[in-house]
This record gives C-alpha cells, sequence and structure tokens, in this order.
C-alpha cells in the first residue's frame, strides 16, 4: 500500500480563535452563495481523524456546497476551513489543488472516469499525477479494485463496464492513495440497494481499517445509518436554526447568527 503524504504548506500563521484539539477537518460560519441564491448561511461543524460523518438533508438544502467548501474546491465568502492546522480557506488555487490530490479523495453521484485510460489507470490516477511509480500505483488500484470485486476488470476500458461497476471505480480511485479525508457526495445515489451495499461496506471498512475520516452527504436513511454521528442541513443552515427561523416565521438570512466562540464549542458536539 502507499502510505499519505502529508504536503500541509510551512508557516501556517494561527487563526483568530483557537483551533479544536480533537478535530482533524472543521470549519466556522461558513457563508457561500450561488448566483445570489444563499447555498451555506452560517455553518460550522468539525470532524475527528477516522470518524464518519453523514451530512443530511433534502436535495438543495447544501450538502453538496458543504463538501466542495471543506474540500477545498470552493473557497467560502465568509467563515474558514482548517484541515490539520492548514488554512484551507486562505490557501492559494495550486496549494489547495495539491492538497486535494494528496490528502483527500473524492467520490460523487457520477463515476467521472476518463474513457481513455484502463480502470486500474482511472483508480491509480492521484498517484500517477502525484508522480508515484507506475509499479507502486497501479499495485494499490489493483488491491482496491479486487477489494471491490472489479479487479477482473483492471485491463479494460471503462466503456465495458455498467454503471456499478463504474462507481466502484470512482471508489478505488478515492482511496487508493490512503487519503486522510473522503468526500463522498451522494456515492449511492445511482445505485440498487446491493450494489449501495458493497459500496459502503468497503468504503466504512477502509475508514475503520486505515483510519480515514469520511465526510457522507446523502439524503437516504439506509446510507446515513453507517456513519458514526449525523449533521443535518436545511435551506443553507443546521438544521436546528432553519427549524427555529421557520417556526419564527424568518426567512433563513434575516436570523442572528450564534456568537463565533459559541459555534467553536459545537463543532463536534
Amino acid at each position: 500500500m502507499v502510505a499519505p503524504r502529508d504536503n500541509a504548506p510551512p508557516d501556517i500563521a494561527p487563526p483568530d480563535k483557537a483551533l479544536p484539539q480533537d478535530d482533524l477537518l472543521w470549519a466556522r460560519s461558513l457563508h457561500y452563495s450561488h448566483s445570489g441564491s444563499p447555498g451555506l448561511i452560517g455553518v460550522s461543524v468539525g470532524l475527528r481523524a477516522g470518524e464518519i460523518l453523514a451530512v443530511t438533508g433534502p436535495r438543495g438544502s447544501g450538502k453538496t456546497t458543504l463538501l466542495r467548501c471543506l474540500s477545498g474546491q470552493l473557497r467560502p465568502e465568509q467563515g474558514e476551513v482548517w484541515f490539520n492546522s492548514v488554512p484551507v480557506h486562505t490557501l492559494g488555487t495550486l496549494a489547495r489543488e495539491r492538497l486535494r490530490r494528496d490528502r483527500f479523495g473524492w467520490i460523487g453521484p457520477e463515476p467521472g472516469l476518463l474513457p481513455e485510460l484502463r480502470v486500474w489507470e482511472n483508480a491509480a490516477l492521484p498517484l500517477l499525477i502525484a508522480g508515484v511509480g507506475h509499479r507502486t500505483a497501479k499495485r494499490a488500484a489493483c488491491e482496491w479494485l479486487d477489494r471491490l470485486d472489479i479487479g477482473a476488470f483492471a485491463r479494460k476500458h471503462p466503456g465495458s463496464l455498467n454503471r456499478a461497476e463504474s462507481q466502484r471505480v470512482a471508489l478505488a480511485r478515492a482511496l487508493a492513495h490512503l487519503p486522510a479525508v473522503v468526500f463522498a457526495d451522494e456515492p449511492t445515489a445511482p445505485l440498487h440497494r446491493a450494489e449501495r451495499a458493497l459500496l459502503l461496506r468497503t468504503l466504512t471498512t477502509a475508514a475503520r481499517s486505515h483510519g480515514i475520516t469520511v465526510v457522507l452527504a446523502t439524503h437516504d436513511e439506509e446510507t446515513a445509518a453507517v456513519a458514526d454521528r449525523r449533521f443535518a442541513l436545511l435551506d443553507g443552515r443546521m438544521a436546528a436554526a432553519a427549524a427555529a427561523a421557520a417556526a419564527a416565521g424568518l426567512s433563513p438570512t434575516s436570523i442572528p447568527q450564534p456568537p463565533e466562540d459559541q459555534a467553536a464549542c459545537s463543532l463536534s458536539a
């Protein structure tokens, strides 16, 4: 197996507030909008190393936006994101790309495989891009393909796979470089129940055996049940705050935000 690499930038300036001591990944007071429509409104959350967190809520509640902010794909308009004492929200584009390549894995509802590459090459892509040797990268990728019962397809091209098999390749790609965090955005959405169970079993087993933190966005109750803890969103807010707004007859953007110290204290609750 390939050991994860720690490419944290040196000389990181300390944050204004103390970092949570037990959290590997955390965010405070995140705000993000899509073309003027609120995507996230004051969301704070924290995850410990090796924890599986289910981010739940209906479609349009902000789950994907939260995962993309936490993983550095999006820079929040307000708020901060920290990974292992690295301020993700202030990193430049190239530094965020390196962080995602080396320390994070991603699987979404679409496999996103490259048709010109063979299956094992798709699974090994983060390793190959990082400069890991061809033989080492292939071995690591094929180990995960075998665990997902698709090792026999390693030399084929994605066009010969069905949707469920392609999604398994996408999971192998997310795990092959042993990331610190895997972001799984509705990874079981296109799958039937049996295929969903296999994918989730492999993901959770990998998390337990390798200490990988998983952020799992889902609106499916069975999928959320594999997590250690749930974090519910509604209309871009933490669900409890959204419910309070609805009860008071307020619009989501009109509720006062909790003090930063209070938000920070509740990150891992």
